[in-house]
C-alpha cells in the first residue's frame, strides 16, 4: 500500500486552506490501468497529485472532480473498459473499474482527522480511514474518521458500534479498500498499517540494487552484513536502517520479525547462507528467499534436514529467489526479487 504520500499530501494541502477531491480505486478486475487502493488527489485549480491508471481515465475522473467540487457530495463511479466505456474513452485495455470520488473541504474536523492519520503513518502505527457515504441516491456529505488499532476515534462515526466493528473485521480481510452497506447505509472503509519490512542480509551489488527497488515500492529496508565497509550510508543511502553484524552466527538478535517481516538473503557464502536461514526459519518470518542455483539450495536443504529441519519447513524457503526473467546483472535481479516480494505481499492478507 502507497499511504505515505497521500496522508503527508492532504494533511499539508488542507492545512494551508485548499479543499480537495480524493479519488480512489475501490476495485478493478481484468487487466485495468491501476489496482484498488490506488488514488489520486484533485486541486481545485486542477492540477492532480497521483493516478488512479492514467490516459483517459483519469481524464475523465479529473473532470468529475469539477461537478464534485460544486456539489461537495462523493460520487462511486463505474467504468467497464471493455464495453460502451471503453469505447467512449478510446481505452482498450479491458476490465472493470469502481472509483470513489470525494470531497474533502478543508473543514478544522478534517484537517484533524488526516493530521491524525499522517502522524499514524509516520509513527508506524495501525489504523483505519473511514468513510460514511449516506444512503444510495441520496446527496449527502461524507462523515469520516480514523480509528486507531486500540479503538480510539478521531472524526465522527454516527452509527452503532458494532457496525464499526463490522467494518474493521471486513477491512482486516482485504488488503484493498472495502465498501460495505449496512442496512442500506454506505461505507468505505480502508486499513494504513505501516509499511512491511524487508531485512536484506549480506551488503553487496545486488543489496544495493534491492535496497534501492524496495524503498519505490514502500518496504521499510533494513540491510545488514559483518563489513562496514560494504553496510555502509554512502552505498545504500535509500536504506531505512543499516546495520553492521558482529557476525552472522546471531544475525536476528534484537530485530522485531513478525508475520510482515520479509527476509532476503543474498551474502557473499554458502556458510554465511546456511547460517542466515537457519535462523530465519526459527522466526515467524511471513518471506524467507535465498538467492542460489537449485543445486545449492539441494545442498543446503540435506544440509538442513539434518540439523532437524522438516521439508515442510524448508518449503518456507523461495530459492533461486526471484521470478524468472532470465535476469544476469545485479539490477536485472533485484528487479527479479522485488517483483517476486510484490507478488508476495500482494497475496498476504495481513
Amino acid at each position: 500500500m502507497l499511504i505515505n504520500w497521500l496522508a503527508q499530501t492532504v494533511c499539508g494541502l488542507q492545512e494551508a486552506g485548499e479543499d480537495l477531491v480524493l479519488a480512489t480505486v475501490l476495485s478493478k478486475s481484468g487487466s485495468a490501468p491501476s489496482g484498488a487502493g490506488a488514488k489520486m488527489v484533485v486541486r481545485a485549480n486542477g492540477i492532480s497529485i497521483g493516478t488512479v491508471g492514467g490516459g483517459v481515465l483519469e481524464a475523465t475522473t479529473q473532470e468529475k472532480s469539477t461537478r464534485i467540487f460544486k456539489s461537495g457530495v462523493a460520487e462511486v463511479l463505474s467504468y467497464d473498459l471493455s464495453g460502451e466505456d471503453a469505447a467512449s474513452m478510446q481505452m482498450i485495455c479491458g476490465g472493470n473499474v469502481k472509483l470513489m470520488v470525494d470531497f474533502i473541504p478543508a473543514s478544522e474536523l478534517n484537517i484533524k482527522i488526516f493530521r491524525k492519520l499522517n502522524d499514524a503513518v509516520r509513527a508506524g502505527e495501525k489504523c483505519y480511514l473511514v468513510a460514511a457515504l449516506g444512503k444510495a441516491g441520496v446527496k449527502k456529505q461524507t462523515i469520516r474518521c480514523v480509528v486507531m488499532e486500540d479503538g480510539s476515534l478521531t472524526g465522527e462515526f454516527p452509527y452503532r458500534q458494532e457496525w464499526l466493528e463490522m467494518l474493521i473485521e471486513k477491512a482486516n480481510r482485504s488488503i484493498h479498500p472495502v465498501m460495505e452497506t449496512i442496512t442500506d447505509e454506505q461505507f468505505v472503509i480502508e486499513r494504513y498499517f505501516p509499511p512491511s519490512t524487508l531485512f536484506v542480509y549480506g551488503a553487496g551489488h545486488v543489496s544495493q540494487q534491492v535496497a534501492q527497488l524496495a524503498g519505490m515500492v514502500d518496504f521499510r529496508t533494513v540491510v545488514l552484513d559483518d563489513r562496514s565497509e560494504y553496510a555502509n550510508r554512502d552505498r545504500f543511502p535509500k536504506a531505512d536502517s543499516i546495520m553492521v553484524l558482529e557476525s552472522f552466527d546471531e544475525c536476528f538478535a534484537g530485530l522485531d520479525i513478525n508475520s510482515d517481516s520479509y527476509v532476503v538473503i543474498v551474502t557473499r557464502g554458502h556458510n554465511h547462507d546456511k547460517a542466515v536461514v537457519t535462523q530465519a526459519l526459527r522466526t515467524n518470518a511471513g518471506y524467507i528467499g535465498m538467492m542460489g542455483s537449485k543445486r545449492k539450495r539441494d545442498e543446503l536443504f540435506a544440509a538442513l534436514k539434518q540439523n532437524g529441519f522438516s521439508s515442510e519447513e524448508l518449503l518456507k524457503v523461495h530459492c533461486p529467489i526471484g521470478i524468472g526473467i532470465k535476469a544476469t546483472t545485479p539490477g536485472e535481479i533485484a528487479v527479479s526479487i522485488i517483483a517476486e516480494l510484490i507478488s508476495a505481499r500482494a497475496q498476504g492478507t495481513k
